[in-house]
């Protein structure tokens, strides 16, 4: 049986879907886009800003549903330009500290013009 997962800590889902999805010993989070919860607005315009805010939107969903960004497993990230790979990846590792399998795709569009989508899968 699965659990859906909400928190007000991180932007509420853009469509028919949930923040994430606790299955068995798993948590599978919806991509997170850079907005502030707080505001409704992008936190920034800047890759560098906007990978800060995915990040933390990770970690509140996660928390909310009893693990933690160091639990992570896999990734999935979603750029809209391959050329903040870099600066993405700098980012990244401060908040995947544990090195989790991950896929990295430039896309043409992200939702409301996003630079950076991110999703996870971690263990609980």
């Amino acid at each position: 049986m699965s659990e859906v997962i909400f928190t007000e800590s991180a932007p509420a889902a853009i469509g028919p879907y949930s923040q994430a999805i606790k299955a068995g010993d798993l948590v599978f989070t919806s991509g997170q886009i850079p907005i502030d919860p707080a505001t409704g607005e992008f936190a920034g315009t800047t890759i560098e800003e906007q990978t800060h805010q995915v990040c933390k939107n990770l970690g509140e969903v996660l928390k909310a549903a009893g693990t933690s960004l160091e639990k992570v497993v896999k990734t999935v990230c979603f750029v809209a330009d391959m050329g903040d790979f870099a600066a993405v990846n700098e980012i990244y590792a401060q908040y995947f500290t544990s090195k989790p399998a991950r896929s990295c795709v430039a896309v043409k569009d992200l939702p409301k013009g996003a630079l950076l989508e991110i999703e996870a899968v971690a263990e609980v």
